[in-house]
């Protein structure tokens, strides 16, 4: 299976077994764009030419041609693309983006929050697609007149890839992708019409909501390296990853740790409406027509954080040094990091709030600073993953209510609410992503939650959900069982001694980090 996983800053293809391992990898790097403060904007030509180029190193390594492919991606960005030429008239917005901040406070002003969420799941944020297309269609005339005449089509980053890969013959996505953009209707799992009114964007320039594997469309050879393969495969990353450690049951959760984590708990087939700031999403679809639901915590910068240390402040040459660093200290020396640089996100959703850092002394080093962003990241996932354990065990009573967060649409204030609230109620972490691979920030985490975090020997397990969702609905594998049987332990981290003081100073420091400083 061709698994191609196009993230935030660059797309990796894989090649994987019929026994779940990876044959050949490819990696390519697309440049990000910030013409402002709070935007990030990404040249979807480049995530194209990105794709082509990992694909081709991949299958340059790798021993047999691949028999189908996968498709999972960076999710909520909003793309624009010429239905005939494919080619898109201006950059893509981002997920990170934040420019519609002062559209989402108008639109909860004017009160419409409790209805979206109710429809959607989800929350006013400029984190999802639909404020994204608004905003194109109030600021960018001439490329939305492209739009409104159907000779331009809207859709997130699978759609725009399918699009290229069939050379422009399919216009598709899924549900997994489609929960994200304000625009899908949870319970009706469809395109709202209400909901495209709302935000002013065509119903008819929406892609079609297909299941996540099964037949989707073939590549072109022309557009796409000679090969004509089944696409059987889609979904977003998270929810691919979700897969690809192969939580199928209820209850069963995920970290990825990528340049935000994301903390995903299946549901099974209820739909649990949080009351703790978290997402209702699909996790995916059977060709059948019946869906899976997942709750959701999005954390917006965990490892961005520690680029931000690298290329930002120069404190440390890679990624990987901060290990090593980190534990060059045996603690933080009450140095406090806070890593909002593009605001909080669950369970706070706070989009004005701002990076922090406290605790700072004459003996401060940037050893420090490193550990404090680590323990930052494990603080932040100990935030979301405790709201989480309550929501699971009331969510079917909460199943029965209006709106995703108990009538109000709204998280937690930040450093107060079911953040703290006690040792999460999950019986293990499943933890993959690129920062998973240090070995401190695994065990820190698995201190905080107080229960044992594992990691895969198999860490892209978004990719490989890609791939997964490509072999089930192309025939290689006939069930979720064999696909369990795939999954291979690297290392279980038992839970230690937890420091809840540094906890409650990361509270503190989170409610300075919402305040107003102008």
């Amino acid at each position: 299976m061709l698994a191609i996983d196009a993230g935030t800053t660059g797309v990796t293809a894989l090649l994987v077994t019929e026994n779940g391992q990876v044959a050949a990898k490819g990696y390519e790097e697309f440049a990000q764009h910030f013409p402002r403060p709070g935007w990030v904007e990404h040249n979807p030509e480049d995530i194209w030419q990105a794709t082509l180029a990992a694909c081709a190193t991949a299958l340059r390594d790798a021993g047999d041609p691949p028999s189908c492919l996968g498709i999972t991606n960076q999710r909520e960005t909003a793309v624009l693309w010429d239905r005939r030429t494919l080619a898109a008239p201006r950059r893509a917005i981002v997920w990170q983006d934040r420019r519609t901040s002062g559209m989402c406070e108008r639109l909860r002003a004017a009160g419409h929050e409790e209805r979206v969420a109710e429809l959607t799941g989800l929350r006013l944020d400029p984190y999802f697609t639909a404020t994204k297309l608004a905003w194109l269609a109030a600021n960018d005339p001439r490329a939305w007149a492209g739009v409104e005449s159907g000779n331009v089509a809207v859709g997130t980053v699978d759609s725009y890839l399918v699009a290229r890969l069939t050379a422009g013959a399919r216009h598709v996505t899924d549900p997994s992708n489609a929960s994200r953009t304000l625009l899908y209707g949870l319970a009706s799992g469809r395109w709202e019409p209400e909901l495209c009114e709302l935000f002013g964007v065509p119903g008819r320039a929406l892609p079609e909501i297909v299941p996540s594997h099964g037949p989707v469309g073939r590549t072109d050879p022309a557009a796409f390296l000679g090969l004509e393969l089944p696409i059987s495969g889609l979904a977003g990353d998270q929810q691919a990853a979700l897969f690809g450690q192969t939580c199928f049951a209820a209850g069963e959760v995920k970290c990825t740790y990528g340049t935000g984590s994301f903390v995903l708990a299946g549901t099974g087939t209820e739909l649990v409406r949080s009351r703790a700031g978290l997402l209702t999403t699909v996790a995916w679809q059977e060709p059948s027509g019946e869906r899976a639901f997942a709750l959701e915590g999005s954390i917006f910068v965990t490892g961005a954080a520690v680029q931000w240390l690298r290329d930002g402040l120069g404190v440390i040459g890679t990624a990987p040094e901060s290990e090593a660093l980190a534990r060059s200290v045996p603690d933080s020396g009450g140095v406090v990091f806070v890593p909002a640089l593009t605001g909080l996100g669950a369970p706070y959703w706070d989009p004005e709030a701002r990076g922090l850092i406290a605790g700072i002394t004459r003996g401060t080093t940037r050893a420090h600073l490193v550990r404090a962003t680590l323990e930052a990241i494990a603080f932040e996932v100990r935030d979301v993953t405790e709201a989480m354990a309550g929501e699971i065990t009331t969510g079917r009573e909460a199943a029965g209510e209006g709106t995703a967060s108990g009538g109000t649409a709204s998280g937690g204030t930040a450093g107060e609410g079911t953040a703290g609230a006690g040792a999460a109620a999950v019986p293990v972490l499943k933890a993959d992503g690129g920062a998973s691979a240090n070995d401190l920030l695994m065990q820190l985490q698995a201190d905080q939650l107080g229960v044992p975090v594992e990691r895969p020997v198999v860490r892209e397990t978004t990719a490989l959900g890609a791939a997964f969702l490509a072999g089930l609905g192309s025939g290689v594998w006939g069930s979720r069982a064999e696909l369990r049987e795939t999954w291979r332990l690297d290392r279980r981290f038992e839970p230690g001694a937890r420091d809840d003081a540094a906890y409650e100073r990361w509270r503190a420091a989170v409610r300075l980090a919402a305040a107003r400083l102008s």
